[in-house]
């Protein structure tokens, strides 16, 4: 009987080896994400380099579900961009247009003033109390490129992004005078997006399903016998 007990042993301690390889495995995909995502941080300038429209504020420039593409340089804000911004007392975070730029002679700071497209009023209900400007260290990020139902590309200057949705299907590039465009044969285009923004908008209306995904998610990696 001493062989059975040995070979109880033996698997036991291969299973053993297996969790913590496949343990180590899920590590390290998550180390990677993480690199990834700083990686972005550092590239582009903003702590979101990612960002999924929740609203229809802005319809019809986008749509809710978009995903957007931010990148924050050091160049002054100047109205008609779209900005993403943060608000004190809110965790989510807004996706408007700079309508009005202010800024004080004797300190230099600037003050925007935002709008939603499809909104009748300016921002100041969506702002802290007593709150009348958005200042740049609210700002994460300029949207620079977005995706709706295809992957559209990335344009230098926001302000043009609502034109992109006239293009669909298509790779485009914005300048202030011309639309360049690209891939029309659709080889660019990107069909999962738009899912990824629904499943984001889910994810932030029930954090539940979020638990239950990362939990699903883990749970595979570690039982993959790959």
């Amino acid at each position: 009987m001493e062989w059975i007990r040995e070979g109880v042993d033996s698997i036991k301690s291969i299973q053993l080896r297996q969790t913590l390889s496949q343990a180590v495995n899920l590590g390290l995909i998550l180390t990677s994400a993480l690199i990834i995502w700083k990686g972005l941080i550092c590239i582009t300038g903003s702590e979101s380099p990612v960002v999924v429209v929740l609203s229809e504020s802005m319809e019809p420039g986008f749509q809710r579900g978009d995903i957007l593409f931010l990148h924050m340089s050091k160049d002054p804000l100047r109205a008609g961009e779209i900005v993403v911004f943060n608000v004190d007392g809110r965790d989510i975070p807004i996706v408007h247009r700079v309508i009005k730029v202010h800024e004080r002679q004797d300190t230099g700071e600037v003050y925007i003033l935002t709008k939603g497209d499809n909104n009748p009023k300016d921002d100041r209900v969506l702002y802290a109390q007593g709150q009348r400007w958005v200042q740049r260290y609210h700002v994460m990020g300029r949207a620079v490129g977005h995706s709706f139902g295809w992957l559209h590309g990335i344009g230098p200057h926001a302000w043009e992004l609502t034109r992109w949705h006239t293009l669909a299907r298509q790779m485009v590039f914005i300048s202030p005078n011309t639309t360049q465009e690209l891939a029309a044969d659709g080889h660019w285009t990107c069909r999962f997006l738009p899912y990824v923004g629904w499943m984001t908008i889910i994810m932030t209306e029930k954090p539940i399903i979020k638990y239950i995904i990362i939990g699903a998610l883990g749970l595979l990696v570690i039982t993959s016998k790959d």
